[in-house]
């Protein structure tokens, strides 16, 4: 399933019936008199989040939504139909926005979250409405209410426990597949991952969703690489679990850039609570790592753990820590 995190979209609410201006004719009744009923309310357009759904992809190609009107009043007082609500589905992470694509509306951060963004019109009145001492027969009515139309932009920012970040090809995605059932692509070149995926992984009875963030490299804040696109989505996560390819020549200078990118993009980003994992210890000799992990500690300063995704002794390291942080 391909993967959108924005879109822009048309919403029109039902309009309302048209109320009845009818008048009794029945046999035997010496005297009729209005009896036209009102008419039916629009149907509303709510928007309902849904866990298992983590692309806006159906708002791509249909773009125009409608709910349906209500039905025209008719004789013997008989209201019309009301129109049928129109419920969108969209991933947990939602938001929309108004057509400036600036003014938040709503935003969805728990399942099954319902919000009625459009009102169907009201239907109008009929003529017995309008029946009074002074007025036996009337002949008024009133027409249906439009409902709200509108267009708006839905924007998806990816909601995960644990947010996995790094350069190009550090293995974010082969620690998202070794935990999870997630199953991501996964090759030896920069860039495999183009979209974020999403993947839920349990220990001791509890539940982590972690999200594998596209590649991240210096001046992705301005476009170069994959741009910006994706470091909305960092926003959400709680945790930050940054992986770093031991392998790199300069493992600081790694560590820094996307640290860098991080403030560029929103300086709250590295406000968050961070996890450091080296990743391909099996490709490195004790020593070199050592040498490496020695400069790094004299330099940052901050805890760090050494694991590689194809252990399955690390796999179990690795969920005792990220436990501690969801």
């Amino acid at each position: 399933m391909k993967f959108l995190d924005q879109a822009k979209i048309y919403i029109k609410a039902g309009d309302g019936g048209s109320g009845s201006a009818s008048f009794r004719r029945e046999k035997f009744i010496e005297f009729g008199g209005p009896d036209g009923g009102d008419g039916g309310n629009g149907g509303s357009i709510i928007f309902q989040s849904d866990r298992n759904l983590n692309t806006l992809i159906d708002y791509r190609y249909a773009q125009h939504f409608k709910a349906q009107k209500g039905g025209h009043g008719s004789k013997r007082n008989k209201t019309g139909s009301g129109g049928k609500d129109l419920v969108l589905k969209v991933p947990v992470g939602t938001q929309i926005y108004e057509e400036d694509n600036i003014s938040l509306i709503y935003d969805f951060t728990k399942n099954k979250e319902r919000f009625l963004v459009a009102n169907g019109g009201k239907g109008g009145l009929g003529n017995v409405r309008f029946k009074s001492s002074t007025n036996r027969a009337p002949k008024k009515k009133t027409e249906g209410k439009n409902g709200e139309e509108f267009w708006i932009w839905l924007q998806l920012k990816v909601i995960a426990d644990i947010g996995i970040i790094g350069m190009p090809n550090a293995g974010k995605s082969s620690l998202l597949a070794a935990l999870t059932r997630a199953k991501p692509k996964i090759a030896s070149y920069p860039f495999t991952t183009i979209n974020p995926n999403l993947g839920v992984t349990y220990h001791k009875n509890k539940e982590m969703t972690l999200a594998d963030i596209p590649g991240l490299v210096e001046g992705a804040h301005k476009g170069i690489g994959l741009g910006d696109k994706f470091l909305r989505h960092i926003e959400r996560c709680k945790v930050l679990l940054h992986l770093i390819d031991l392998t790199e020549n300069d493992l600081v200078n790694s560590y820094r850039k996307i640290k860098q990118e991080l403030s560029a993009y929103d300086e709250k980003m590295n406000k968050k609570r961070e996890i450091i994992f080296f990743n391909k210890s099996d490709l490195l000799s004790k020593i070199d790592i050592n040498n490496k992990l020695k400069i790094f500690k004299n330099k940052i300063g901050k805890k760090y753990e050494v694991i590689s995704v194809f252990k399955n002794e690390d796999i179990k390291r690795i969920k005792e820590t990220l436990i501690k942080y969801a």
